[in-house]
């Protein structure tokens, strides 16, 4: 058995420059930490470079060792190098060095879509990976990031995302208006959340059945004025109690699995 890399390693010095954006950007890699994660990114075709693990990480998890593609080397690392590639305060000891997912917008809605969120300005990197493993849940054809999102390879979205970013077709566009031009104009009606909306999304199921795009604003501040008004309809999710509004990631959730029993009904 080939020594494990200890935290001074140059391969393992130069993999950690991936914890910064601009890194992970130019290379066109990141990192998924953890047994979930690594086995989300197994499952995808051509996305894993490596795989590091410690040694008792690697007799824990013989399903991770057996899933690696050909060719993809299985890397042992001591204890503290491997957690020099974590951002967990309790790494499990096992990460994978991979590619990105994402695709031109334009490609993927070249297929016909009949559900799809965009996130425009999305900028908490667990909001983010909330909405994705939702929309994978729902059942949704895809996930746009657009605007100022966060980055969809930081380490909270890939691990909030609990393995479905590996699962669902990712864009990432820079401009949101176009975002929401490009899918209407791939014949999806765009439907903006908005706690001002002119539809009850509980009244809503006629319009919910047709091929849909979520569009889903920033945290803090919602959505722009000029982007909601470019959505076919502004729906709100009816609030009952007290309460002054919802988290982006829970009211994403309700919207997209409203969309989803509607075009199942």
């Amino acid at each position: 058995m080939t020594a494990p890399l200890a935290a001074g390693n140059s391969r393992l010095k130069d993999t950690r420059r991936l914890s910064r954006r601009s890194v992970r950007t130019e290379r066109r890699l990141f990192l998924a930490d953890g047994p979930k994660a690594v086995e989300g990114a197994l499952s995808a075709p051509g996305c894993v470079v490596e795989v590091f693990a410690t040694v008792a990480a690697t007799e824990q998890h013989p399903d991770l060792v057996a899933a690696l593609p050909d060719g993809v080397p299985w890397t042992l690392v001591e204890d503290r190098g491997l957690a020099s590639l974590s951002d967990s305060v309790t790494p499990a000891g096992v990460v994978a060095l991979c590619r990105h997912l994402d695709r031109p917008l334009a490609d993927l809605l070249s297929t016909p879509r009949r559900l799809l969120a965009i996130c425009a300005d999305v900028r908490d990197p667990g909001n983010a990976g909330t909405v994705v493993r939702s929309a994978d849940a729902a059942g949704a054809d895809l996930v746009v990031l657009a605007g100022s999102s966060v980055d969809a390879y930081n380490p909270k979205t890939v691990r909030a995302s609990v393995g479905s970013l590996f699962h669902l077709p990712l864009a990432v566009e820079p401009d949101a208006e176009a975002a929401v031009r490009a899918a209407q104009a791939a014949g999806l009606t765009v439907l903006a959340a908005d706690g001002d909306g002119e539809v009850d999304l509980f009244e809503a199921d006629q319009l919910l059945a047709a091929p849909t795009a979520w569009l889903f604003g920033n945290e803090a501040r919602g959505l722009p004025s000029e982007l909601a008004a470019l959505a076919d309809h502004r729906v709100r999710i009816p609030i009952h109690g007290r309460a002054e509004s919802l988290n982006l990631s829970t009211a994403a959730a309700l919207c997209l699995y409203a969309s989803a029993r509607a075009q199942r009904a």
